[in-house]
C-alpha cells in the first residue's frame, strides 16, 4: 500500500516515514500543500496523510480541491489543534478521518487499515448453493437458470442464510434481521416463511433441502457439497498460518518503531532542541528590554507550534502541554502593542518548565505506555470472518485496536503473548470439537479480571445461566448493530478499569435531572443533580465533582455565569464542564466555549452521545492526570 505524507516539519515526515514503513506502507512524501495536491494527482496512492497547518497550501484547501476534482481516494488529516469546528471542517470539505496531534503510531496504523479496507471490501453479488443462485444486484433467484419467485422475507432470509453459511440463526435473530422495527409478529412467522421458501425451492426441482434445522437452536444453511469439510479444514490451517504470520509481523514492526523513535529523538535533542529552547529565550530577552522583533516572536510561536507536537509524539506529553502553553503566550504577546509584566513572567516560567521537563527526560520516551492509554485492546474469538472484520473496521473511529482469533487454538496464543482489555466470544464454533464454555471457565479462572462479552445463538435459557455462571460480563445476539456492539465494548472498558467518577448535574427543569441521572447511574457513576442553582456554589465545594453537566437558561445564575466563576477559580478552572441545552444555534455555541467550556450537547440528544462524550472527557482528564504525576 502506497501513502502520501504531506508534512512540513521535515522531523515529523521523518518520524512518520521510517515509522510506517516497518508496517511495510511504501511512503511518498511532501513539504508543502501545492506540492502534495500535484504527486496526489500525478501519481496513485492508496491513502493521503494531510497535515492541517502547511506552506503555500493548507490541508483544508488541499482535500476541498481533491474531493471537488472526484478525488476518491481516502484523506486522513492530522492538526496539533484539538478543535471541534476545524473537525467539522475537515469531515465537510472530504476527509475521512481526522486525528489530534501528538499522535501514538499504533492508533494511527490502525485508522489508516481501517480506512484502507473500507476501501477493499468487496461484497460478493451473486451467492451460489450448489445450482441455486442469488443475484443482489438485481435480486433475483434462480434454480438451473429458472427464475425463482420469492416474497420480500423468503428473499431476506435466504440472502441471510447464503451470506453466513456457517451460522446458526435463532428465531428471534431472524426476526431482528428480516423483519422491521415497526413489525412486531411472533417466532411462528419465521418457521412459516422458511416453511414457504422451502416449498418453492423444492418446486423449482431443488431435491435436498438446502435450510437445515438445528433443533434447540434454529436454522442454518446445509453444506453444499462433499468434500467441502477437507476443504475447509485445509483452508483454515493456511489461515491460522497466516494469521500467525500477520501476528509476528506487527510485533516486529512495533519492537521496529521503538528502535526508531528512540534513534529520531535522540538525532533531534541533539540538533535542533536546543536550538529551540534558546529561541524562546531570545525572543523573551526582547521583550523584557522593550526590544520588540515581530519576526522573531512569529518565528517563535512556528517553532513552539511544532514543538507540541514533535514532543507529544515522542510521548513527551507534559512537554508538549507546556509547548501549547507556550505558543498562546506568544501568540497574545504578538496581537499586544504592549507586553505586561505579568504575562512575560509566566512566559518565562514556561521556558523554565519546558527546559526543565526535557533535560530530566533526555533519554528516550516511554512509547509503549502511552500507546495503551490511547487504545484499548479487543480480542474477538470467533469464526465468522465476514463480522469480525466488519468489527475491525469500525473499531479503531472508536479507539479501539482489534485482534481476531478463528479458533480457540489460536485464542490461547494470543491471550499468552497479550492479554487484551475486552473478550469478544462467540461460544458456537463450526468445529463440533470447540467448546465455548469451556474456554468461557478457562478464562473466568485465570483471567477473571477481563470482561467477557458473549454471543449467543441460543435462546435456551440454560445456555443463558450457565454463561453468567462461568462469568460472562453481558449477553449480545449478533443481529444488533456494529455500533452497539462496539458501545458494550466502551461500556465494558469503563465499569471495568474507571474508577466511580462523580457527575454534578445543574438544571431548573426536574424532568431532565431525572432523566439525565437515570442515564448515568448504570455506568457506577455518582451523581448529583441540582435545580436552583443560587446553591451552586455550596454543593460543588461539597461534592468536589470530577465533571460537570450545565443547562444555559435557568433562573437568578445562567450556565455560561456559573462556567465563568469556575474557569477563575484556581481549584477548578481544569474540572470538565459539559453543556447540555435546548439552544444549538452557532452563536450560543460559540459564548459557551467563550466562557470555558469543554463540550457542547444539544438536549435532543441521543444517550449514546451523552455517554460518550461524558466517558471521553473523564478519560482525557485521567490521562492528563496520569502524565502530570509521570512528569
Amino acid at each position: 500500500m502506497k501513502i502520501l505524507v504531506v508534512e512540513d516539519d521535515d522531523l515529523n515526515a521523518l518520524l512518520l516515514q521510517k515509522a510506517l514503513k516497518a508496517y511495510n506502507f511504501q511512503i511518498e512524501t511532501a513539504n508543502d500543500g501545492q506540492y502534495g495536491l500535484e504527486l496526489a494527482k500525478i501519481f496513485e496512492f492508496d491513502l493521503l496523510l494531510v497535515d492541517v497547518m502547511l506552506p503555500k497550501m493548507d490541508g483544508i484547501s488541499l482535500c476541498r480541491q481533491l474531493r471537488q476534482e472526484g478525488y476518491q481516494v481516502p484523506i486522513l488529516m492530522l492538526s496539533a489543534v484539538n478543535s471541534t469546528s476545524l473537525r467539522v471542517t475537515a469531515i465537510e470539505v472530504g476527509a475521512d478521518d481526522f486525528l489530534v496531534k501528538p499522535v501514538e503510531i499504533s492508533e494511527l496504523v490502525a485508522r489508516i487499515r481501517a480506512l484502507l479496507r473500507r476501501g477493499r471490501i468487496v461484497t460478493p453479488t451473486v451467492l451460489s448453493w450448489e445450482n441455486l443462485q442469488l443475484d443482489t444486484n438485481i435480486r433475483e433467484v434462480t434454480y438451473n437458470g429458472k427464475t425463482v419467485h420469492l416474497s420480500r422475507k423468503e428473499y431476506g432470509l435466504l440472502e441471510l442464510l447464503l451470506r453466513n453459511p456457517r451460522k446458526t440463526f435463532s428465531r428471534s435473530a431472524l426476526l431482528n434481521s428480516v423483519w422491521s422495527c415497526f413489525e412486531s409478529p411472533g417466532e411462528e412467522a419465521v418457521t412459516t416463511q422458511i416453511k414457504g421458501l422451502r416449498q418453492k425451492l423444492k418446486a423449482v426441482g431443488l431435491t435436498k433441502d438446502l435450510i437445515e434445522t438445528v433443533y434447540g437452536l434454529g436454522y442454518r444453511l446445509r453444506e453444499n457439497q462433499k468434500g467441502t469439510s477437507e476443504q475447509e479444514s485445509h483452508n483454515h490451517s493456511r489461515h491460522q498460518s497466516t494469521l500467525h504470520t500477520e501476528l509476528l509481523d506487527k510485533h516486529k514492526a512495533e519492537a521496529e518503531v521503538r528502535v526508531l523513535v528512540k534513534k529520531i529523538w535522540e538525532e533531534f535533542r541533539d540538533s535542533s532542541l536546543e536550538e529551540q529552547l534558546e529561541l524562546f529565550e531570545q525572543v523573551l530577552a526582547h521583550l523584557l528590554t522593550g526590544n520588540r522583533n515581530n519576526q522573531l516572536l512569529e518565528q517563535a510561536q512556528t517553532q513552539a507550534h511544532r514543538l507540541a507536537g514533535t514532543l507529544g509524539c515522542y510521548g513527551l506529553h507534559q512537554g508538549s502541554e507546556i509547548a501549547k502553553e507556550i505558543e498562546v503566550y506568544l501568540q497574545a504577546l504578538s496581537i499586544e502593542k504592549q507586553s505586561p509584566t505579568p504575562e512575560l513572567k509566566k512566559l518565562e516560567k514556561l521556558i523554565t518548565s519546558l527546559k526543565k521537563i526535557l533535560h530530566q527526560q533526555a533519554s528516550t520516551p516511554a512509547t509503549r505506555s502511552t500507546s495503551k492509554l490511547s487504545s484499548a485492546q479487543v480480542l474477538i474469538i470467533d469464526d465468522d470472518t465476514v463480522f469480525t472484520e466488519r468489527i475491525k473496521v469500525e473499531a479503531a473511529t472508536w479507539g479501539l485496536e482489534v485482534e481476531v482469533a478463528t479458533d480457540l487454538t489460536i485464542a490461547r496464543s494470543l491471550l499468552s503473548q497479550r492479554p487484551p482489555d475486552v473478550i469478544l466470544l462467540d461460544l458456537t464454533f463450526s468445529n463440533s470439537q470447540e467448546n465455548g464454555l469451556a474456554f468461557l471457565a478457562q478464562i473466568h479462572q485465570e483471567m477473571s479480571e477481563i470482561p467477557v462479552i458473549v454471543f449467543i445463538a441460543s435462546e435456551e435459557f440454560r445456555c443463558r445461566v450457565e454463561a453468567a455462571r462461568l462469568g460472562a460480563y453481558i449477553f449480545l445476539q449478533k443481529s444488533i448493530s456494529i455500533d452497539e456492539v462496539l458501545f458494550v465494548v466502551k461500556t465494558a472498558l469503563h465499569q471495568h478499569i474507571a474508577p466511580k467518577a462523580k457527575i454534578m448535574v445543574v438544571d431548573d427543569d426536574p424532568i431532565t435531572l431525572n432523566h439525565v441521572k437515570t442515564l448515568l447511574l448504570p455506568w457506577v457513576f455518582n451523581v448529583t443533580t441540582l435545580q436552583h442553582p443560587q446553591q451552586f456554589w455550596k454543593v460543588l465545594e461539597a461534592t468536589t465533582p470530577d465533571l460537570l453537566i450545565l443547562d444555559i437558561e435557568m433562573p437568578d445564575f445562567n450556565g455560561i455565569e456559573l462556567c465563568q466563576v469556575v474557569r477563575k477559580d484556581s481549584r477548578w478552572s481544569h474540572l470538565p464542564v459539559l453543556f447540555l441545552s435546548v439552544h444549538c444555534d452557532a452563536k450560543i455555541v460559540h459564548q459557551v466555549y467563550t466562557a470555558g467550556a469543554d463540550d457542547y450537547v444539544c438536549k435532543q440528544f441521543m444517550a449514546q452521545e451523552l455517554i460518550t462524550r461524558i466517558l471521553n472527557r473523564l478519560e482525557r482528564t485521567r490521562i492528563q492526570k496520569l502524565t502530570l504525576s509521570q512528569g
